[in-house]
């Protein structure tokens, strides 16, 4: 710290000059400059702070002006060396300075007053290069832990270490995110710290020192010594440039995972549209991007049903967003690695690199598909489904399979088959209408089966086309059906009869049954993938 009017008394070369202090006001205070000068009237030439050292010869002609001058230039304090100019002081001199409150010390002896000058900016110099070479040392570490990508409790650590004081990082909720106390002080500092940290609204509060984390308007947290420190100053100038490290370190992570998912998705449109064929390149793309090498590679799709906002393209692409995030999350916190893309609406792509299981492959799925559907429903209250497509050895060949995948998936998702996962096998029959649906025989084929049955007038509960899907879906059992609708036998009887005499079978008929029900499957095909593709 620069130093005071006392250590200026105290210095070796002013104590020869057998030193008396007769006002003692400012005496604390940190002295800016040290000015010799015995001319008069010296207020034009003080900026405030400084020690002015004379002979005393305006204090013997004019000591009321000359005094005052000095107060209203913001000077400290005067030395005066006793001599042929001022033999003495006048008590009502000490007194008018103490009442000005200006420092005034007299030195009975003759000193060199350019050894005392010397002696106190040299001490000034050196404070000051002192505070200059501090924050440069701040200054690198807190660059060199940007550049290295640091985590927020390294920050934290390296703010405490230069201080050497207790450094908090806490969130707007005044929950604590990080701290540099470890052990037994760590319980004193944080003991209690929610209701302690929300009673400090700024520095000072409590002596505590704080500053806010993250971009002015967009704050996110505070970093906090949560004591009276030593050095006020040095203090806030640390945690000013934790909180700016600590501000970059959550912008670079989260820009980072933004790179990362446009890359990935980058790479696997590359590989699709067939800008990518090489295997070589692809794989090298793809382990640079995280992905594991792995003796062969799964393609997955994850899947939801309608997307909430659907009319709101700012809000669906949050959403799809935010799902590719979990299905990430999910895959990687189970031990494996992958590419991401987003498909379509509620559509996750991923080139999966298993990582070993005990149970095999199918073992693998089923506690990925369980632990995505979960974290799904958790996350976004909305069912999925994850779909598989056949393995491959080759990225490129993963990436590709994709489309088999996404195939089942949007058939599974229509399903109320209650698995972990699909394949291929397990959608059969939906599987291949949903591939043909778009044929416009395979579309004549539906209408001609059931036009009579959407043209005509339904008001009845259920509907005459709900109650035919549900009794193909049971496979003609009637009571099963009856008590799924929640209506009686001769009820669903007659309703049943209804259905037959507008469309004109017989529901006893095998082949008419298995007519009506391709046309469903193909209705539903239609309408469950029409409006969810993108175009």
């Amino acid at each position: 710290m620069p130093p005071t009017i006392a250590d200026v008394v105290a210095l070796p070369v002013v104590a020869r000059g057998d030193p008396e202090v007769l006002s003692d006001a400012r005496a604390d205070e940190e002295i800016r400059w040290v000015h010799v000068g015995d001319v008069a009237d010296l207020s034009t030439l003080l900026q405030g702070g400084e020690l002015l050292l004379t002979t005393g010869a305006p204090l013997r002609t004019a000591p009321e002006a000359y005094l005052r001058g000095l107060a209203d230039a913001g000077a400290l304090g005067v030395m005066v060396e006793l001599g042929a100019a001022l033999p003495a002081v006048p008590p009502e001199v000490a007194a008018l300075a103490r009442n000005l409150r200006l420092a005034l010390i007299v030195l009975h002896r003759e000193i060199k007053f350019v050894e005392v000058t010397e002696a106190v900016h040299r001490r000034i110099v050196a404070e000051q290069y002192e505070e200059v070479a501090f924050d440069r040392r701040v200054h690198e570490v807190f660059t060199e832990l940007s550049m290295k990508r640091a985590s927020v409790a390294g920050i934290v650590d390296a703010a405490a270490r230069m201080l050497d004081e207790p450094v908090v990082l806490e969130d707007l909720a005044h929950r604590v995110l990080a701290t540099s106390a470890t052990g037994p002080s760590a319980a004193a500092v944080l003991e209690d710290w929610e209701a302690r940290s929300r009673r400090v609204r700024g520095s000072g509060d409590d002596g505590w020192v704080l500053t806010p984390v993250g971009p002015r308007t967009e704050e996110w947290g505070r970093l906090l010594v949560p004591r009276v420190p030593v050095d006020e100053g040095r203090t806030t100038r640390v945690l000013e440039r934790a909180a700016a490290a600590l501000a970059l370190h959550r912008m670079i992570e989260r820009d980072r995972s933004g790179l990362q998912q446009q890359a990935q998705s980058g790479l696997i449109d590359d590989v699709t549209r067939g800008r990518i064929t090489d295997g070589r390149e692809a794989a090298a793309r793809a382990h640079a991007l995280g992905l594991r090498s792995a003796a062969s590679y799964l393609p997955l799709v994850v899947k939801t049903d309608d997307l909430p906002d659907a009319d709101d393209p700012v809000a669906r692409q949050r959403r799809n967003v935010g799902l590719l995030d979990t299905v990430a999350h999910t895959v990687n916190a189970a031990g494996h690695t992958g590419l991401f893309a987003i498909r379509r609406d509620g559509e996750v792509a991923v080139v999966l690199a298993p990582a070993q299981h005990r149970g095999g492959e199918d073992r693998l799925l089923s506690v990925l598909g369980a632990d995505v559907r979960r974290e799904v429903r958790r996350v976004h209250d909305l069912p999925a489904v994850l779909a598989v497509g056949p393995a491959a050895t080759d990225v490129v060949d993963a990436v590709h399979a994709l489309a088999a995948a996404a195939h089942v998936a949007e058939v599974a998702v229509g399903m109320t088959l209650p698995r972990d996962y699909f394949r291929a096998s397990d959608i059969r029959l939906r599987g291949l209408l949903s591939l043909l649906r778009d044929d416009p025989r395979v579309q004549g084929f539906a209408e001609t089966e059931l036009h009579a049955l959407l043209a005509a007038p339904d008001t009845a509960h259920p509907p005459h086309l709900e109650v035919l899907r549900e009794y193909l879906r049971s496979g003609g059992n009637k009571a099963a059906l009856a008590a799924r609708l929640h209506v009686s036998r001769p009820a669903l009887y007659a309703r049943l009869a209804a259905i037959e005499r507008i469309l004109g079978v017989d529901l006893s008929d095998a082949e008419s049954v298995t007519s009506l029900h391709v046309a469903m499957l193909v209705l539903d095909a239609r309408r469950s993938a029409g409006p969810r593709e993108l175009q």
